[in-house]
């Protein structure tokens, strides 16, 4: 029995020498019951409530399905993860892969090991959680630092009389405050953040994370209380608990959600103080005064999406430093970067016009070529083989447990004759015939599949794309817009660079996945985009359409024209 050992320590102040400790502690168990030790994992410094972005857990994942090693062994199932979610998901896979989960802590982990101390650990998580943060605001009230810095200042710890030390204190840095004074007193003056940031980053100054200044460094947001000129730290306020910080359930990243004001603590800090009030409200008033109103004032919903304005908004970038290439005056386009920070040289415009023009004229011209189509047909064959390959291996798991479920059924069915608890067997029983209905339902759906691509599929794909160019000169608004989105799916970048004329070269790298499900849309009905996950959406052979949804999912590696 070949043997997998993981180790983990989340906190970044921990010794590194933790891996080693757990590495040896559990080589020592492995060699007393003579497993050998193919491969050694760790996570040094990063969380347990992370999963998806741990590089040694994804590892013990590659390896065990490739049949490295059959047991994986840790010092106790914290290491592996304190998310319940997380940790059955592990358990599942790596059960799936036939490699067991033993610990030193709790030995040879089961479900019931995953259920009750995954809960244990998820609730470790949220009570710490809790009281941290009842130690800051402790803290805060007690006119300390609350986590986290502002430009302008420094932590400075202090030994007290009877010699413990005294944490959170802030001094001011001189320097930055001059800065910060500079800053307030130019943009009364009558420069915009943009002006204050291109000769700030001209002058070599520093920005608050060591990078470079731009506008929304100095602009902020009023409503979040960020930005040089919104932060009431500098007239000695300091405000805390603005907002909050959720994860996202799917890439596991925090983000940040506003709290509703009477949540805020705000607490009087003198001492801290940089700006005088005077200044402070004539900057408030002339950001109040250059603050143009759309109808409601009420911040946008994180959910809300709001549709580009132009074609290609947001996909144009500068082929010199990857800034975006966006809108600078009524018709002109350029690089963002050389106008608000001032650190890129390239100063080559174009009408936005022009640019749309010969990037849709390029697309109808390069997309209908029969030997690039007959490449994109070929790269979705093998892609979907993948995807065939894969919805296998998903129905003989279907099949085997419902092999176990009639085992299960026929066990229940002998302790009922033989006088059990026929009400609560019952249950359980209609429980099992629920499941494995579902489960038949799902493997008669995963028939097999239909034939790949039909022979006219490049006659009705050379239709559609001279359909989109045909609607986009329509004087139909609907039609348009939709026209519109399609072309955007087809695009993921288009890099501008400037060439020795003095002119704009455009290189556009379209992306496959979209050419694809323009070419299965069958006549008479619009194209679907935005694809689909793989796993959670059946090859059946239904449609062709539905595959090509399934393939676009997954991302392919673009085509790039230059124009």
């Amino acid at each position: 029995m070949n043997v997998g050992i993981y180790a983990r320590f989340s906190d970044p102040k921990q010794r590194v020498e933790s891996i080693d400790d757990q590495w040896r502690d559990c080589r020592n168990r492995a060699n007393r019951d003579n497993w050998p030790v193919t491969g050694e994992y760790s996570d040094p410094a990063i969380s347990g409530s992370v999963f998806l972005m741990r590089p040694g857990i994804q590892a013990v994942i590659a390896d065990a399905h490739k049949g490295r090693f059959q047991i994986l062994l840790a010092e106790s199932l914290s290491r592996l993860s304190r998310e319940l979610e997380d940790l059955a998901a592990l358990y599942k896979r790596l059960t799936y892969a036939g490699v067991k989960i033993v610990t030193l802590a709790e030995g040879e982990i089961n479900e019931l090991h995953v259920g009750l101390k995954g809960t244990m650990n998820q609730l470790y998580l949220k009570d710490l959680a809790i009281n941290t943060r009842r130690g800051l605001r402790g803290r805060v009230e007690a006119g300390k630092s609350g986590g986290g810095n502002s430009f302008g200042y420094r932590v400075a710890p202090s030994m007290e009389a009877d010699g413990k030390i005294e944490r959170g204190l802030r001094v001011i840095i001189p320097s930055q405050a001059a800065i910060i004074v500079r800053i307030f007193t130019e943009y009364l003056a009558g420069k915009s953040a943009r002006q204050i940031a291109m000769e700030l980053n001209r002058e070599g100054v520093p920005a608050p994370r060591g990078g470079e200044w731009s506008f929304s460094t100095i602009n902020g947001n009023a409503k979040r209380g960020n930005g040089i000129l919104n932060n009431e730290m500098y007239i000695g306020r300091l405000i805390w608990n603005r907002q909050r910080f959720v994860r996202d359930p799917d890439t596991r990243k925090r983000q940040a959600r506003p709290n509703p004001s009477p949540e805020w603590i705000s607490i009087e800090v003198p001492e801290w103080r940089i700006i005088d009030d005077e200044l402070w409200h004539a900057v408030k008033a002339r950001q109040a005064a250059a603050t143009k109103v759309h109808g409601s004032e009420e911040e946008n919903h994180f959910r809300d999406r709001r549709r580009p304005k132009y074609i290609f908004s947001g996909l144009a970038k500068c082929g010199c430093c990857g800034g975006g290439y966006t809108m600078i005056s009524a018709t002109l386009v350029g690089c963002a970067t050389a106008r608000n920070k001032g650190t890129c040289d390239n100063r080559c415009n174009i009408r936005r016009e022009a640019l749309e023009s010969r990037i849709v004229g390029a697309l109808r011209e390069n997309l209908m070529d029969p030997t690039l189509f007959k490449v994109f047909c070929e790269e979705f064959t093998r892609e979907l083989n993948r995807l065939r390959t894969e919805a296998r291996s998903d129905v003989d798991a279907a099949k085997a447990e419902i092999k176990k479920i009639d085992r299960d059924l026929d066990k229940l069915l002998e302790v009922i004759l033989s006088g059990g608890a026929a009400e609560r067997i019952n249950a359980k029983m209609v429980e099992l015939e629920q499941r494995k209905k579902q489960l038949e339902e799902s493997v008669a759906g995963a028939g097999a599949p239909a034939a790949l691509l039909h022979p006219e599929m490049a006659s009705h794909y050379r239709r559609q794309v001279e359909q989109l160019h045909t609607a986009l000169l329509d004087g139909d608004e609907t039609n348009q817009i939709e026209a519109k989105e399609i072309i955007r799916s087809l695009i993921d970048a288009i890099i501008l660079t400037p060439n020795a004329e003095g002119r704009l070269d455009v290189e556009v790298r379209g992306a496959l996945a979209g050419i694809l499900t323009i070419a299965s849309t069958p006549k008479g009905q619009k194209a679907r985009f935005g694809g689909g996950n793989a796993k959670s959406r059946p090859v059946d052979g239904a449609a062709l359409a539905l595959q090509v949804e399934m393939v676009a999912g997954t991302g392919f590696e673009p085509v790039t024209f230059r124009l």
